[in-house]
């Protein structure tokens, strides 16, 4: 049935919607001209070439793009641009493996044991699938030993290892022990860690711009990162570089993931049960809450206990933790964040599912967390006026 309105109504509608429409222009103005008042200077200071932001602000995206993709070539960021996503990319193998849970293919309160049976008897095969995604098996390094160099090494590697310290006392985090549980999720769930997250997982959550290995037509739109000293770089493969750190994405697809994080988006009830397991929390270290992968804090936040929880000492030095018995069902109070960088990129989620927003930072250089946490905070802050 057509309906028909009558003068009046239609210039009464068409009044509400020039209203509407001028309100989403002036907010995304006020978003855009926060951003770029917090990011300016901060890019100047490091000399950061370029960076894409994605706010999430009230439950709907804003994009910006800043500076160059590459020096080389002068060309410019968009919302094409594919950034390495450095350890950010562990939350995607958090969410492979509690989606393996959903679907009964493992249960992350299993021992790597059940997995790799020559590790009987030895310590490793005693740590547990959440000591794994939270940063507590006992003591790993920061990186796979350079002389690891294929899978057969590395369970030869576990096999001689000696915890520093009882699974779940300390939290000392590491790529062997993230990547490690990629690798068991693969293996319970019959294929390859690529396969999976590729073939599957990415494609459910609509990804449709988010690699493990860049394709050769998606090459232009990857951006040159660039080390602390300016030399052009960009991350090389090796044992565990795909589970811990090897990602690379856009903003836009980023930005979706975020959304996905705070319900956001529909997915299969599958896919949303596991991105919601991996806000349980496990581990409370100082005022953190190390849930799967993913970091929380109750909300607000003061900005000093957000920089001390992505600092570089919590980063490289073992932290003591208290268990959280029964683990912390996933809240939205919450500030839930995680960095991630390789050498020449650097990254930064945050989002607080309870308000509705949230950010990603993507730059083409590596520059300190606390720099990271303090622009998104500020920009954050500055919108809402809710933090401390």
């Amino acid at each position: 049935m057509r309906i028909s309105l009558s003068h009046g109504a239609a210039a009464i509608f068409l009044t509400l919607c020039t209203t509407a429409s001028a309100a989403a222009d002036a907010l995304h103005a006020r978003i855009e001209s926060t951003v770029d008042a917090v990011l300016a200077p901060m890019m100047a200071r490091y000399n950061i070439p370029g960076m894409a932001v994605g706010v999430v602000f009230e439950g709907k995206p804003y994009l910006f793009s800043y500076g160059v993709a590459s020096r080389q070539t002068g060309q410019p960021v968009t919302s094409d641009t594919l950034f390495e996503l450095g350890s950010v990319s562990k939350t995607f193998t958090a969410t492979l493996a509690a989606y393996a849970q959903v679907k009964g293919d493992l249960s992350l309160s299993d021992k790597t044991s059940q997995y790799f049976p020559s590790l009987k008897q030895h310590p490793f095969g005693d740590v547990t699938l959440i000591n794994l995604g939270t940063h507590t098996p006992g003591g790993l390094p920061l990186q796979v030993p350079e002389d690891i160099t294929n899978n057969d090494q590395l369970t030869r590697y576990f096999e001689q290892w000696q915890p520093a310290s009882a699974p779940g006392t300390f939290r000392t985090y590491a790529n062997p022990g993230i990547g490690t549980l990629g690798l068991i999720t693969a293996k319970a769930m019959g294929q390859d860690f690529k396969t999976l997250m590729e073939g599957s997982l990415l494609p459910a959550l609509g990804l449709s711009n988010t690699y493990i290995d860049v394709p050769a037509p998606q090459m232009t739109h990857y951006a040159q990162g660039y080390t602390k000293d300016e030399k052009p770089i960009r991350v090389s493969p090796g044992v565990l570089s795909a589970e811990a750190y090897g990602i690379k994405s856009n903003v836009v697809d980023l930005t979706r993931f975020m959304q996905a994080n705070m319900k956001q988006i529909t997915l299969g009830k599958a896919y949303e049960q596991a991105i919601n397991d991996t806000h349980t929390g496990y581990y409370a270290a100082g005022g953190m809450t190390q849930d799967l992968i993913w970091e929380q804090y109750p909300y607000p936040v003061p900005l000093k206990d957000l920089q001390e929880g992505n600092s570089a000492d919590m980063i490289l030095k073992p932290k003591p933790v208290r268990e959280i018995q029964p683990p912390m069902t996933p809240r939205d109070d919450v500030w839930i964040n995680k960095t991630g960088s390789t050498n020449g990129f650097g990254t930064y989620v945050a989002f607080v599912p309870e308000k509705r927003m949230g950010i990603v930072l993507l730059a083409n250089k590596n520059y300190p967390n606390e720099e990271r946490v303090a622009a998104a905070y500020r920009i954050l802050e500055a919108l809402t006026g809710d933090a401390r």
